[in-house]
């Protein structure tokens, strides 16, 4: 029987998603209201019957690691037989401490990584969301004697020139590779899903770490070093959804694919559940004359009679006022909308504020920019305010803070600075 060893990279700091990353690690943003983004990659490798896991944390890792515990909603709480490790960076090498990139994260820890000889390694990411079975990635790699396996999909041309571009020829094998080039040869993208024979990925981190040129990158630097080399490389097209929720564009487009019809993903799928680890939460409470369309609402949730909630997910324990509209928006755990608000097209973090008759946003039909605005953790917007499309107002704000009660389209806000975290 094949071992495998999962290594999923979850330290990143995620500085395009703004506010909802200041306090914690991109993997750990809450995601579909019940669930973190890393739970997706954690139940694909589950139910892919892979329970030998590690997981590489760097940036602000206590909510992940607070979350994960010892990974019982997996199943993984084990030992023997696997179970989840979390890794964190530690004084290894005279000049740093600190991941250098992903290739090095995973080069710093290689001791714990071939710890019981795994014959294969699966190298992951903790911020993608989709649902993908490894083992049919595991028998290909092993049916073309393959030393390496980039997972792949397709890509519109508009949009190559953001992903790593791969070239192969008629039986799989890789013969380029190109990361985020200015004109893409071709639209078969890598995921940044790979799996590498366990001696085979030793000898290309080995040699990558003692160049000092290298950018100590899968992308950037090691993947193309190895088709240089002549590694036998081979790409696994992947034909399901698969989404960077790297910006708050994408996790806001992402959040409204999983409330149309069709969703994107089915979440109520019994054949391939995605584990969390959930609050203990009372009923979803709904009152008279209240109207939901098209969303998702999650336990704890209280919506007050008149209100209106429209292509929106709420997170555990979000309360809807009387009277108060919530459109094409994601609103994070213990945030309160008062009564008489209107949101349209935000992102608001856990345990904020929407002061009475507080205006949020607007949708403008149309428009290619969607304005989204996004309001960091623990902020309380006052009474009658107006906040712009597009503005980010950051964390821990109090209702003082805002001597203007009206804040232009696309304005940013700064968080309070705090000690007592």
């Amino acid at each position: 029987m094949v071992k495998v060893r999962a290594v999923i990279l979850a330290g990143g700091e995620g500085k395009r998603l703004s506010v909802l990353t200041r306090k914690r690690a991109k993997p750990a943003v809450p995601f579909a209201g019940k669930y973190r983004i890393i739970d997706f990659t954690l139940s694909n490798c589950v139910n892919s019957d892979i329970f030998d896991v590690m997981i590489l944390t760097q940036y602000r890792p206590h909510s992940l690691n607070d979350h994960i515990g010892k990974g019982r909603p997996w199943d993984l709480d084990r030992s023997f037989s696997g179970g989840v490790q979390l890794l964190q960076p530690f004084i290894g090498r005279e000049d740093s401490d600190w991941y250098a990139g992903t290739a090095d994260a995973v080069f710093q820890n290689i001791n714990f990584v071939k710890q019981r000889n795994p014959d294969l390694i699966l190298v992951l990411s903790g911020d993608h969301i989709y649902e993908m079975n490894y083992q049919n990635l595991i028998k290909s790699h092993l049916e073309k004697g393959a030393e390496a396996t980039a997972c792949t999909f397709e890509v519109s041309e508009q949009d190559a020139s953001r992903f790593g571009i791969i070239e192969t020829i008629s039986d799989g094998r890789v013969v380029a590779f190109h990361e985020k080039p200015e004109k893409p040869k071709g639209t078969l993208a890598s995921m940044g899903v790979y799996l590498f024979n366990t001696s085979t990925l030793i000898d290309v981190l080995r040699a990558d770490a003692s160049r000092s040129s290298s950018r100590h990158d899968f992308g950037m630097d090691v993947i193309p070093r190895m088709v240089e080399d002549g590694v036998k490389l081979y790409s696994y097209p992947f034909s399901g959804y698969w989404v960077d929720v790297g910006t708050i564009e994408a996790y806001w487009k992402t959040h409204m694919a999983l409330v149309a019809h069709p969703p994107v993903l089915d979440l109520n799928d019994r054949s391939w559940i995605i584990h969390t680890r959930s609050e203990e939460r009372p009923p979803v409470r709904i009152e008279a004359g209240s109207e939901i369309i098209d969303s998702l609402i999650t336990d704890g949730s209280q919506i007050a009679s008149g209100a209106r909630v429209e292509k929106s997910v709420l997170s555990p324990g979000v309360y809807i006022g009387p009277k108060a509209v919530v459109r094409e928006s994601v609103i994070l755990a213990g945030t309160y909308i008062e009564a008489g608000a209107v949101v349209e097209r935000a992102v608001i973090d856990k345990d904020c504020v929407i002061g009475h008759n507080v205006q949020v946003g607007r949708i403008v039909e149309g428009d290619e920019n969607p304005g989204i605005v996004t309001i960091g953790k623990n902020t309380h917007l006052p009474t009658g305010m107006t906040v712009g499309r597009g503005t980010r107002i950051g964390a821990d704000l109090s209702d003082t803070d805002f001597p203007d009660l009206s804040i232009d389209d696309f304005s940013y806000i700064h968080s309070k600075i705090r000690t007592d975290y």
